[in-house]
């Protein structure tokens, strides 16, 4: 009974209660972001990001072909993959689609237009991943700039 006054009366002992759960929450981050860095690391877990690289990258308003090579982040060809050509500021009359062939290629044929008072636009380029991967295209790919003469 004597032990449970002395408690009783003892107002220090939420003094240190404080300080104590922020160095452990500091503790807990920390930790938290060492587990993080170390689970990034693991190839299964991750996505790889797709890029496109166009040839020309740069056209005029008229007819053209251009060859576009899809690529993981070491530089590799992706196979299956659907390449989407569609007008952002330069105009395209239809979305075109195309699979790129085992060496990562498509060849995709556009007709750009820009308007009257337009000196210069673009046509963007997204790709939608082959089924099945592990492979992403969630950052802005290289834009085909269009330029009138």
């Amino acid at each position: 009974m004597r032990t449970f006054r002395r408690f009783r009366s003892d107002s220090r002992a939420i003094e240190g209660l404080p300080i104590r759960l922020v160095i452990a929450l500091v503790v807990g981050v920390a930790s938290l972001g060492v587990m993080m860095n170390m689970l990034s690391g693991v190839g299964g877990l991750t996505v790889a990001e797709l890029d496109a690289k166009p040839d020309p990258a740069v056209i005029g308003p008229e007819s053209e072909d251009i060859d576009i090579v899809v690529v993981d982040p070491d530089g590799e060809p992706v196979e299956d993959a659907t390449v989407v050509v569609t007008g952002g500021t330069a105009t395209l009359d239809d979305v075109e689609t195309e699979t790129t062939d085992e060496d990562g290629e498509v060849s995709v044929h556009v007709a750009p237009e820009l308007g009257p008072n337009q000196q210069e636009g673009t046509l963007e380029v997204r790709i939608k991943p082959p089924a099945g991967s592990d492979y992403a295209d969630e950052r802005e790919n290289t834009a085909i700039l269009v330029i009138r003469d």
